[in-house]
């Protein structure tokens, strides 16, 4: 944090509201944009939405946003037409104290599903956090954790250049593509058209958080939001690509920082497919990998069972034959065009005990088509959170 250069132009803020009974716990994030920004937005792609996801999904894109307000400990999922009240109420109250209409402020939430939000609390601490709101490390340090559900740490990025990019995001369960139990905030300086913004959004999520599964579980409140504040001529042509290119980075960083702190995790997974007819067939085949529960297990004990993870390719649904796949665990070759390699498996082993961070490699010759995907391992530690976590 001490060295991050954040974008100008934004105030941050994020205070104890009363959400959590923990007073040391902050839980109402604001962040606000001095002048009106382009915003877009990606959202869950679960058909039970949250609230706040409706809510973005109707006012964006937008051409004068100023900001978001988020909630955490309370989902504000699969609460009706109260719930969207509460929502809609949460904008107002930010927007009245910011000083903009509340069709310029956005609103998300993240938590536990199925409890009406507090009201009586988060009207307060929303003008609260309206009061305490400045451009500073600090300030946006307690955005970043007031975010925060069963994370370990706070995750956060920052770029300088001509346009720079700080973001920051949460998640650690719940994680399966499109996109995961997290939200993700992407602010910029950059001046770009809100119609540029979400086809830049849209492509910087599906390279990365729709690559990141720590579960398989979509979540009911997935959002990322981006922002981009900046005043002048709007970026086209080669500008435009290349910053979507830095969106892209920004996203992935972020991705790579959830997998990593994912409930329990003791692994970072990295799968990376190639060598198949498209981009999509080699995603679905990543994905599946990363998301079966044999392959994860087999990693948290240290287990090179690699079979686990040829046969979960081969139900993927894209079609190959045996010969077509070759499978690398770190540098040791363990299956080669439909056939298995002599190797150490006490080494294999000690690769996967002693590192934290693993890759398996899966190379076909079908074409050009791949992907980088995360994941993490499935950790008793993974299963005593989630099984303890409303009671």
């Amino acid at each position: 944090m001490s060295e991050m250069q954040l974008t100008e132009g934004y105030r941050f803020a994020g205070v104890h509201s009363g959400i959590r009974p923990d007073p040391q716990r902050l839980d109402l994030a604001l962040v606000v944009s001095d002048r009106p920004a382009a915003a877009a937005g990606v959202f869950t792609q679960n058909r039970v939405c949250a609230a706040p996801v409706h809510i973005c999904r109707k006012r964006l894109p937008s051409a004068s946003a100023r900001g978001v307000v988020i909630c955490s400990g309370n989902a504000n999922a699969c609460t009706g037409k109260q719930g969207l009240h509460d929502a809609e109420r949460m904008a107002e109250v930010a927007a009245e104290a910011v000083g903009c209409k509340a069709k310029q402020m956005l609103v998300c939430s993240t938590g536990v599903i199925g409890r009406f939000l507090p009201m009586d609390c988060v009207e307060p601490g929303i003008r609260q956090a309206a009061e305490k709101l400045q451009p500073t490390k600090d300030s946006f340090s307690n955005a970043a954790h007031a975010i925060l559900t069963t994370d370990t740490k706070i995750k956060v990025y920052a770029e300088a250049g001509d346009a720079s990019i700080t973001a920051f995001a949460k998640g650690a369960a719940m994680i399966g593509p499109n996109m995961a139990t997290m939200l993700g905030f992407v602010l910029s300086d950059a001046a770009v058209e809100p119609d540029d913004l979400a086809k830049l959004a849209k492509s910087a999520v599906q390279r990365s958080f729709n690559c990141l599964s720590v579960e398989g579980h979509t979540s009911t409140n997935d959002t990322v939001l981006f922002f981009a504040n900046g005043e002048g001529k709007p970026l086209h042509g080669k500008a435009l690509r290349r910053f979507g290119e830095r969106l892209e980075t920004a996203c992935f960083d972020l991705a790579r920082q959830i997998a990593a702190d994912a409930e329990g995790a003791k692994h970072l997974v990295r799968i990376e497919v190639e060598g198949l007819r498209n981009d999509a067939d080699a995603h679905r085949i990543a994905k599946t990998v990363a998301e079966s529960a044999l392959v994860k297990t087999a990693i948290f004990g240290a287990d090179p069972n690699w079979g686990r993870v040829v046969s979960a390719a081969g139900y993927a649904g894209v079609a190959f034959e045996e010969k077509d796949l070759s499978l690398w665990m770190g540098d040791l070759l363990l299956y080669k065009k439909g056939t298995p390699q002599d190797f150490d498996a006490k080494e294999a082993s000690a690769y996967l005990k002693n590192n934290r961070e693993v890759t398996f490699r899966l190379k076909f010759n079908l074409g050009s088509g791949s992907c980088n995907f995360w994941t993490c391992d499935l950790t008793d530690e993974y299963v005593r959170l989630n099984a303890d976590y409303t009671t």
